[in-house]
């Protein structure tokens, strides 16, 4: 549990500084002591409640921050702190959160713990030679960090920064956390090596329809590390026009964003569209989707994407369809075959087909427009967010709704940053420890990190990002989200 909560911690300073996070209620500060000795200097806060806290030491150990979320402190009157350790501390007030900037007189160590009754939050300043633990009362090893310097807001009692972790060779991740205008944002963002890592879109449980979350997607998968990845609707049929080894699995009315892999490996950005048609006995119907429910009058393509059969109800008619004929003909519910499709028909497309016998030859084309050839994969979802290096958000033009195109939001992104590697990202939002990011904010912090091109994935409570089993992120639904697919990166 301990790796999990430094693993989600931020850290950030002018070199980098390390967040360890609790979650709790609302608060109010109380009281406050201080004691200055020969093995630390301790602070101690006593609160109604335990609120939700990040402390944060920088680099060189000279400032540590206590952040209290949604926490009073009317009545509080603080005691002058002074000792061997800690030169001062001020207090901040930024929102609904109360800032506690301590003054350190050398590069230290730290320990934060709690007591649950009464409700005190303790926070001991160690000679360096001590180790830095946070929370919970279990002591944990700092992680030793690679940081890039970070820039300051003006955020009184607050440094910007983004700490920078190796997790193995040709696998970098960033935990970047700053303030804006809204209140706090974190985020998390992973580069991998194109060398060392391919990048596997899965089916959540292997298959359409299926919901699943991300973290036992990528353990199916065997993945290091994944992100969740397309729309999806309720039962988990895959929302946008989306391919898997060549072979679709979800189609859009839509003419929107996607980004897909080359057989040769190359990235693809771009907009996309579906354009079927089914050719049978002499009469051609157009396709309505792939892999999804069947809806009245329309012809709709199943593949073993789909499961062993299509699961339909007896009001339509279905074609099993393999080595390009027809080979039977059934009502309902027919089983997929692994080596063809079975193409379901309702109403006006099946009274267009009435005609068609076994043994009929049948012809699916496919057109997903220019520059969408030989893909390994294709991920439709969008809007773009960033195209050459550029902030380019496509939401209006290409008619997203209100709930995804309008305000701060959780939000998920891949991308390609300018020396080609893979940028799985997510900002969590909706919650005291970040506010989320709208589109264009996104986007900014995308090409702030490298992205050359960049698509924003399904967002919202679905966001979520995976490392080594563990999810980096808060999602704001409190735990992970079922949903319908991933992207994951594989070891080559």
């Amino acid at each position: 549990m301990m790796n999990r909560i430094l693993r989600r911690a931020a850290v950030f300073a002018a070199a980098a500084l390390f967040l360890g996070q609790s979650f709790a209620m609302a608060a109010g500060l109380t009281s406050m002591r201080f004691h200055s000795g020969s093995e630390h200097d301790r602070v101690v806060y006593e609160f109604t409640d335990m609120p939700v806290y990040t402390t944060a030491v920088s680099a060189d150990g000279r400032t540590l921050m206590l952040d209290l979320a949604d926490t009073s402190y009317k009545g509080f009157s603080a005691v002058p702190a002074k000792g061997s350790r800690i030169e001062s501390i001020a207090y901040n007030k930024k929102g609904k959160h109360l800032i506690v900037t301590m003054k350190l007189k050398a590069g230290l160590s730290y320990q934060v713990r709690t007591l649950k009754n009464p409700t005190r939050l303790f926070i001991d300043v160690l000679p360096d030679t001590s180790a830095a633990t946070s929370t919970a009362g279990t002591a944990a090893s700092k992680p030793a960090v690679t940081a890039t310097k970070g820039s300051s807001t003006g955020m009184p009692g607050t440094i910007d920064g983004d700490y920078v972790q190796e997790i193995e060779p040709g696998l970098t991740e960033h935990t970047y956390v700053y303030w804006d205008d809204y209140g706090k944002v974190s985020a998390w963002l992973l580069e991998a090596d194109p060398a060392r890592y391919r990048l596997v879109p899965t089916l959540a449980k292997g298959k359409i329809p299926g919901r699943e979350a991300v973290s036992g997607i990528v353990a199916r998968a065997g993945g290091v590390a994944g992100i969740n990845a397309s729309y999806f609707a309720p039962a988990g049929d895959i929302l946008g026009v989306t391919q898997i080894n060549g072979q679709t699995v979800g189609t859009t009315y839509y003419t929107r964003s996607a980004f897909g892999l080359r057989k040769d490996g190359t990235p693809v950005f771009g907009k996309i569209s579906y354009d079927g048609t089914v050719t049978m006995g002499g009469v051609s119907v157009s396709v309505a989707g792939v892999d999804c429910e069947r809806g009245a009058d329309s012809l709709v393509i199943y593949n073993r994407a789909y499961g062993s059969s299509t699961g339909t109800n007896e009001y339509g008619r279905e074609y099993i369809v393999r080595g390009g004929r027809v080979t039977d003909i059934r009502q309902n519910d027919s089983p997929i075959p692994a080596d063809g499709v079975v193409i379901s028909v309702h109403g006006m497309a099946a009274d267009a087909l009435g005609g068609v016998q076994v043994g009929d030859p049948v012809m699916i084309e496919e057109n997903l427009g220019d520059g969408w050839q030989n893909m390994d994969f294709i991920i439709g979802c969008g809007p773009r967010l960033v195209e050459n290096g550029r902030v380019h958000v496509t939401a209006d033009e290409e008619d997203f709704p209100a709930d995804i195109r309008i305000g701060r939001a959780p939000r998920s992104a891949v991308g390609i940053t300018k020396d080609g590697r893979y940028l799985l990202a997510v900002v969590d939002g909706r919650q005291s420890h970040s506010v989320g990011l709208t589109l264009t904010d996104w986007a900014k912090l995308l090409v702030k990190f490298g992205a050359q091109d960049a698509l924003n994935l399904d967002g919202g409570g679905s966001s979520d990002l995976v490392v080594n089993g563990e999810v980096q992120n808060s999602p704001s639904d409190g735990q992970e989200r079922l949903v319908g697919d991933g992207l994951v990166l594989v070891k080559k």
